[in-house]
């Protein structure tokens, strides 16, 4: 690449990340500035009119009915916004400002490196058609972790952490590492009722420690966690020197798209989530691990399998990772989850739906590559599959009160073929943070089994007393992130027409809603289908912006203003 191109694409780069910036302060409207704004349209373009500044934009319809078109000089733009924010809301500001550097930064270097980690797994796994079982799937979020979140617009940042710590341990560069373990008193370790630890588990022998004393337990530590962040916390496992990491670094092990969740090398369907001392998608979303979580996960992967065992059409085609093997010590960096992938995926291709339309080593696009491979090269054909089952699951779930926040990196399509013909299954992970309406659950499942599923839910904001927190949880993972985000930027990518992606995509929830009994069916057809507005999260307020106690965010990850409804267009009385 010569300078002058390279220089171009820095551009591109800073251009993208301020373009998407601007539109998140534009769709969620933190300090109120889309009122009074006004759109002109001119000889290059529509632009809109703020009292402080001017910016190019377009017509969208995803979750905002504009859409910033990138162009030089965006930062100033964003720079002049300042302006408007309100003296206490000048922190979040500028820490978002300074994320957004962050993000071209970040942007620059995945491009620097992206060649040589495309390179080396083609030379690993050979063309991504052949990238099966749970090391393909590796290989899937390592490409999947180059694209930018949907919604959130600075969704590559990893705060706080240097271009060095990212090329040694970002899935998106794809190296192996080794984790620490800090072997605590059997009495400061807290395991989960269900827990199976692998028989490889070290002992505090094989790490070099003798004399740690009965019962001690080496807990896993992510090397970034390991430094002087951790003191504190191991000292919060009990009376100083009964906590003592070992010298021996073991198990070696590779990120996935989650980046604090890690991948044992030799036995890659064996994850551990491990807590991190940074934070994505906000300032506040830290990638710690609070005491307590971790159950909730078991709890929620409990609740999915007792519908599922109460649905048989889903028998076989909705899978769960086995998430009942945590321990914990009482701190947010003291903590571990063991997950385990099911077997028999040795042969089929799994992959997370982040990872759908990113290009493989070939400059493909990786739902294209699997259409031609199981679809005859039909990638309407996989899609068109995918939405069917994605929507009669999670229509069904919220028939029993059971919504979830299983967006596009925790939902995982698996592929492969059975007697001559292409399946296509789902694979959920991370069920740690649903919306449950009691009264619906129990309607459906009994009090009795409503209340063993529940059984270890602390966490008061999963439950809700009617619908409407399930319709809103639904609408902005579900539809948002797992199907109209792929709908929208098909279009853009010139693959088909956006109408007929829409209509399918509404054909779709249509007659999944159409299937449940006609309380939820009622709810989703007002909320969802016929709605003037929907939900969308607003990421960027609730996560950076503003403090807790300035949002009234409960859950920063559930807090909302409300968008266009895409859907609208091919609903009742909807022209052509």
């Amino acid at each position: 690449m010569t300078a002058e191109a390279a220089e171009g694409m820095e551009g591109v780069e800073e251009s993208d990340v301020f373009a998407r910036a601007l539109g998140a302060l534009l769709r969620e409207d933190p300090y109120g500035l889309r009122p009074g704004a006004v759109v002109e349209r001119r000889s290059d373009g529509d632009w809109l009119r703020l009292p402080m500044a001017e910016i190019p934009v377009r017509p969208d319809g995803f979750q905002c009915e504009i859409r910033v078109r990138p162009t030089p000089g965006l930062g100033a733009v964003l720079d002049r916004l300042r302006a408007a924010v309100p003296e206490p809301d000048l922190p979040g500001f500028d820490a978002f400002r300074a994320e957004c550097d962050q993000a071209v930064a970040t942007a620059r270097l995945q491009r620097r490196e992206r060649p040589r980690v495309t390179a080396r797994l083609a030379e690993e796994l050979g063309p991504a058609g052949e990238w099966t079982g749970m090391r393909g799937a590796l290989a899937f979020e390592a490409l999947a972790a180059f694209r930018d979140h949907p919604v959130y617009p600075t969704g590559r940042v990893r705060r706080g952490l240097s271009e060095s710590q990212l090329l040694s341990y970002a899935p998106e560069f794809r190296e192996s590492f080794r984790l620490r373990w800090l072997v605590l008193p059997g009495d400061a370790v807290t395991l989960g009722r269900h827990a199976r630890l692998p028989d490889w588990w070290p002992t505090p022998a094989f790490l070099g420690l003798t004399g740690a004393g009965e019962g001690s337990l080496p807990l896993p530590v992510h090397p970034l966690t390991a430094d002087d962040l951790l003191t504190g916390a191991a000292d919060a496992a009990g009376p100083a020197g009964r906590a003592r990491f070992a010298e021996k670094s073991w198990l070696e092990v590779v990120p996935t798209l989650s980046m604090r969740t890690v991948a044992a090398v030799d036995d890659p369907g064996l994850h551990l989530k491990l807590p991190l001392p940074t934070a994505t998608l906000g300032l506040l979303n830290r990638r710690t691990i609070k005491p307590g979580v971790l159950a909730h996960g078991e709890c929620g992967q409990r609740l999915l399998a007792e519908i599922a065992a109460r649905e048989p059409r889903f028998a076989g085609t909705v899978l769960l990772t086995d998430e009942g093997t945590h321990l914990g010590a009482g701190h947010e960096l003291l903590a571990a989850l063991v997950r385990r992938y099911p077997d028999g995926l040795e042969d089929a291709h799994v992959l997370p739906v982040a990872a759908l339309l990113a290009t493989d080593p070939r400059g493909r696009l990786v739902v294209d590559v699997l259409a031609e491979r199981y679809y005859g090269g039909s990638t309407a054909a996989l899609l068109d599959a995918y939405l069917r089952l994605l929507l009669d699951w999670h229509t069904t779930l919220f028939s029993y009160g059971v919504a979830l926040e299983s967006h596009q990196q925790n939902t995982s399509i698996v592929l492969d073929e059975q007697g001559g013909r292409p399946r296509l299954r789902l694979l959920f992970k991370d069920n740690d943070g649903p919306r449950v309406h009691r009264a619906r659950l129990a309607e459906r499942l009994g009090e009795a089994a409503a209340d063993d599923a529940l059984l270890g839910f602390t966490d008061q904001r999963a439950f809700a007393a009617d619908d409407g927190p399930l319709a809103d949880l639904f609408t902005t993972v579900t539809v948002h992130l797992c199907a109209a985000a792929l709908a929208f930027e098909l279009a853009e990518l010139g693959r088909g027409s956006l109408d007929d992606h829409l209509a399918l995509l509404r054909a779709r929830l249509a007659e999944a809603t159409g299937r449940l009994p006609p309380g939820p069916a009622a709810v989703l057809r007002a909320r969802v289908l016929e709605a003037p507005r929907l939900p969308v999260k607003a990421m960027v307020t609730a996560g950076t912006l503003f403090t807790k106690a300035r949002s009234g965010a409960a859950d920063i990850n559930k807090h909302y203003v409300d968008g266009p409804n895409y859907l609208l267009r091919w609903g009742p009385g909807a022209e052509g």
